[in-house]
């Protein structure tokens, strides 16, 4: 029986969450640590470069989602690939906060291209029945490449961040493109069909009415879904942008561990991310998605307030996992979710444009922390801050209910 492609578009698509989870999205947090250390620039300053990708990613997300919907995927995440690696070579040649940003916007550009949201948005062009658990197979990519992000701080302190850089994005070449070739955009252009299933007959009159929603983007603006789902989607990041970027210097400076600890106390968010992952995959097409990330959005809460106040490594690791899995089994389900309730119809528009939203908690996690930690010494007050937002967020989940929906041919 021949394999569904899907499948290998599941895991093309993990490995390059994998390269970008390694080498980027929770490695930052390393870099800052060491460049704060050596080139004595404010943490304010480094987080700006954290907000400065999530405001590009979130600028270009209406634009990319309109391109992914009218030309499909594949093109841009090869383009990203590159992008990207060439971006981390130019990072290794910077000498001063301007060209550091300078640099970072080009690994912004890249990630963007060939991030989550476009490889999401082609997993969800491929799969119904299975779409949160095929999402939950993506990600483990992301986890597993948290969990290795320890073998970078080694790196840079074995080498120095320059070197590790420069690595970085020949690896993230080398790589990445093959994986990038592996994907396709849409079943129907390669002679498959969602899922995998056999087509629909054709001989009713109601051939062209799914049991999909059909939303255009101005009509999934008009529920109080779209809006209720991208302000939680964007308390959450409030949490995960801030342990992201902080983390790993608030437990070297405030609780007085080395750089390789702390990446190794770091790497048990990931251990509970992809734990959390795990149980998306078994549990995701089975209960309300919307309750489940309720439900998590307490755990993010949680295990800030525990990692703000950890009084010995007990509590750091349980701050670790409580967060990871809630964060590993909350974000897959942001894109089925919206997937679920408006459809493929306008599904990267749709993203897109929730992006805007979301990119609130992108920028302001970061900053809050590294303001915080600049005025009072220690992370105490902006972590406090970010995990009772977190908790408020719960609510925008829960009441998200599903909007009337519109059908395709309806």
């Amino acid at each position: 029986m021949k394999t569904f492609y899907g499948w290998r578009i599941v895991a093309a698509g993990g490995a390059l969450q994998f390269l970008q989870s390694l080498l980027l999205n929770q490695a930052f947090g390393a870099y800052v640590a060491v460049l704060v250390e050596e080139r004595g620039w404010s943490k304010t300053a480094l987080s700006g470069a954290a907000a400065l990708k999530s405001t590009e990613s979130a600028l270009l997300g209406p634009v990319l989602g309109w391109m992914i919907d009218r030309f499909g995927s594949q093109g841009m995440i090869r383009a990203g690939i590159v992008t990207f690696g060439i971006g981390f070579m130019l990072l290794s040649q910077v000498d001063s906060l301007m060209t550091f940003y300078g640099a970072f916007v080009i690994v912004a550009l890249g990630s963007s291209m060939c991030s989550n949201f476009p490889i999401s948005v082609t997993i969800i062009q491929w799969f119904e029945k299975r779409r949160a658990r095929a999402l939950s197979m993506m990600q483990f990519g992301s986890a597993l490449g948290g969990m290795f992000v320890v073998l970078v701080g080694l790196s840079i302190q074995t080498f120095g961040w320059r070197v590790t850089a420069f690595a970085s994005g020949v690896i993230a070449i080398v790589v990445g493109w093959p994986l990038a070739r592996m994907i396709r955009s849409r079943p129907e252009d390669h002679g498959q069909t969602i899922d995998g299933l056999p087509p629909a007959p054709k001989d009713t009159r109601h051939t062209e009415i799914t049991a999909e929603p059909a939303f255009s983007a101005r009509e999934a603006l008009r529920t109080s879904a779209f809006w209720l789902i991208s302000l939680g989607h964007g308390f959450s990041l409030l949490v995960v942008q801030a342990v992201n970027v902080h983390a790993i210097t608030h437990i070297k400076e405030g609780l007085g561990y080395s750089l390789a600890l702390a990446s190794l106390v770091f790497t048990l968010v990931t251990a509970g991310q992809f734990f959390g992952v795990m149980l998306g995959w078994a549990v995701g097409d089975r209960f309300a998605k919307r309750k489940v990330a309720a439900a998590c959005m307490l755990m993010h809460a949680a295990g800030l307030l525990m990692l703000t106040f950890a009084v010995g490594p007990v509590m750091l690791v349980l701050a670790a996992l409580v967060h990871g899995v809630g964060w590993g089994l909350r974000g897959p389900f942001m894109q089925a979710i919206r997937a679920d309730y408006f459809g493929r119809r306008s599904i990267g528009l749709i993203i897109g444009l929730s992006s805007l939203i979301t990119v609130l908690g992108n920028i302001a996690g970061p900053l809050v922390a590294g303001a915080f930690a600049d005025l009072t010494g220690n992370y105490q007050m902006g972590f406090t801050i970010l995990s009772l937002l977190a908790a408020l967020g719960s609510l925008f989940f829960w009441l998200a209910t599903p909007p009337p929906s519109r059908r395709r041919g309806a």
